[in-house]
């Protein structure tokens, strides 16, 4: 599977984004879930939310609670991903990620840039 991240870029203070990962390639039928990261500079990566497949069971972290949704989009293969009130401190490269199982590895896409200037 190969995925797509796009909808970074440079936004204001209090705005709001939406990112894209779409994936590709002959094992999509297969994706168990996907998922949201962020890592911004000199920290770690950090979980945002998850969802499966099929739309079920989307699970959003405490830490942006109310300010993230996470929705599938299946005319596109994707999962999209809508953050409002952006602060600065959300400024960070975003990830989305898929799981073919359970109990296997994340499977990561390339990063896109997100940077909320005050």
């Amino acid at each position: 599977v190969q995925l797509q991240a796009s909808g970074g870029g440079l936004v204001q203070d209090g705005a709001s984004l939406r990112l894209s990962c779409e994936a590709s390639g002959r094992s999509v039928s297969g994706i168990y879930k996907m998922a949201w990261f962020r890592q911004a500079p000199g920290k770690e990566h950090e979980f945002l939310a998850s969802i499966a497949w099929d739309g079920r069971n989307p699970n959003v972290a405490d830490s942006v609670k109310g300010r993230l949704t996470i929705s599938r989009d299946y005319a596109k293969n994707a999962v999209d991903m809508q953050m409002n009130s952006l602060k600065p401190e959300d400024t960070a490269v975003y990830y989305c990620a898929t799981k073919m199982g359970t109990h296997t590895p994340w499977v990561w896409g390339q990063g896109t840039l997100v940077t909320v200037s005050s």
